[in-house]
């Protein structure tokens, strides 16, 4: 066989084994490559995307929806405080029953972020007719005999201010007492080295016999379990956080019937107790430097025009017992707010304010400036994606060129192998 024919069929062989791979090669990664660049641009599209009207809907409905799941959750509460008063009046019952009503609660433990089953409430106790405590648990401990107190005094109370028992005291059969948010206030300082609030809602249903008045039954419920409904959501986002961060203005609260705050991400604007059962007083215009100076900032909502005027009149809309939203602009930032009462009642929290409400508020500007930097950031992951298929693609094409080229000279050698030595091959002319 010449060299011209050689030749020939080597390239010929070369070019259909090299087609055969690289055609299929190529509209793969044409297909990969098309896919992710439709991938980052949709991802980059929908990441840039402005608060739309679609979007302040969905937020307002997650607003009502938190808000309504707390007011079930303060009824579940109230039940459990009148299934209390049909439980055996022993301290080993009464521990019982604390140690199995548990929910789930996200916390820090050795460092690690961990879901914890953790008790619903932090104390019980029976009372007697005259204040006296007779069975008390506290932490999921018995209390000694020895340390039970005569709770109709406030000063003896665990906060050192509550008026519980005389409350409860005028209450009706079936009835519960729900107080407001009572707990030790933690300042600025505290927050920023890591310490978070801790308090309690008291609950407290009167007992009856004969005579009349024979006492309560009471419970302390965990703040933190009342908390995790605004503590561990982002308004914008599906999913749950350990804590929200408050710089990014994109965040969710929840405010008493009284205007102040008692879930947020920076606890020291949780109303708060000093250490002898006095409130710390809310910030005002005329107390707004001296109260910030010592890292002292209780926010009541009702109280803050002078720092945003919407504030107030979100407050007087939502104890009203509507909800709603507001769009405006405060200090050369566009805001949003969606509001949206806590549906439960009783007699401490009468309609139309009752428990509070829940509000989810959004810096509209810092969420489009941070929706824009996570644009920028796939079209940057997307365009190093492209480069790196290009590059696959082409030393790809190379390596199975020289494949190709190994194999079809093997090819050539096996033919020539076959064709004994001296054959040549008949050529017929047309034209003969």
């Amino acid at each position: 066989m010449s060299k011209t024919k050689k030749g020939k069929q080597f390239f010929t062989v070369s070019r259909v084994f090299f087609l055969l791979i690289v055609i299929p090669l190529l509209l793969t990664s044409f297909l990969i490559a098309n896919g992710i660049f439709q991938l980052g641009d949709t991802s980059k599209k929908g990441a840039a995307a402005v608060l739309d009207q679609k979007a302040q809907e969905e937020i307002m409905m997650r607003t009502v929806a938190v808000a309504e799941n707390v007011a079930s959750f303060l009824q579940e509460c109230e039940k459990d405080t009148l299934v209390a008063t049909i439980l055996p009046a022993n301290a080993e019952t009464y521990r019982e029953f604390i140690l199995k009503n548990k929910q789930g609660l996200w916390i820090k433990k050795d460092g690690k972020i961990v879901k914890s089953s953790e008790p619903l409430y932090v104390e019980m106790a029976l009372v007697d007719k005259a204040g006296k405590e007779i069975v008390k648990i506290a932490d999921g401990e018995i209390v000694p005999e020895s340390k039970l107190v005569n709770v109709s005094d406030p000063g003896n109370t665990t906060y050192k201010s509550e008026d519980y028992f005389v409350k409860t005291k005028m209450l009706d059969k079936g009835n519960v007492y729900v107080s407001h948010i009572t707990g030790w206030y933690v300042n600025r300082a505290d927050f920023e080295k890591g310490k978070r609030f801790e308090g309690i809602v008291r609950l407290a249903t009167p007992l009856f016999d004969k005579q009349g008045f024979a006492g309560l039954v009471t419970l302390a419920l965990d703040v933190r379990q009342l908390a995790k409904f605004t503590d561990n959501i982002i308004p914008t986002e599906a999913g749950y956080v350990f804590e929200a961060d408050s710089s990014t203005g994109n965040y969710a609260y929840m405010v008493d019937d009284k205007g102040f705050v008692i879930s947020h991400p920076d606890d020291y604007h949780i109303a708060g107790l000093y250490r002898d059962g006095t409130s710390v007083p809310p910030l005002t215009d005329e107390t707004l430097e001296s109260m910030t100076k010592k890292g002292e900032e209780v926010l009541n909502l009702s109280l803050l025009g002078f720092m945003d005027p919407a504030l107030p009149e979100v407050a007087k809309d939502a104890v009203a017992g509507h909800s709603g939203d507001k769009v405006y602009k405060f200090g050369n930032h566009t805001k949003f707010v969606a509001y949206a009462p806590i549906p439960f009642y009783s007699t401490t929290y009468p309609k139309p304010a009752g428990f509070g409400w829940i509000g989810m508020g959004l810096d509209v500007d810092k969420f489009n400036e941070m929706a824009l930097a996570t644009s920028q950031k796939i079209e940057k992951e997307a365009s190093a994606w492209m480069k790196t298929i290009i590059l696959i693609i082409v030393f790809a094409i190379i390596i199975l060129f020289l494949i190709s080229a190994l194999l079809s000279k093997g090819i050539n050698r096996s033919i020539e192998a076959e064709v004994p030595e001296g054959a040549k091959p008949h050529y017929y002319d047309d034209e003969d």
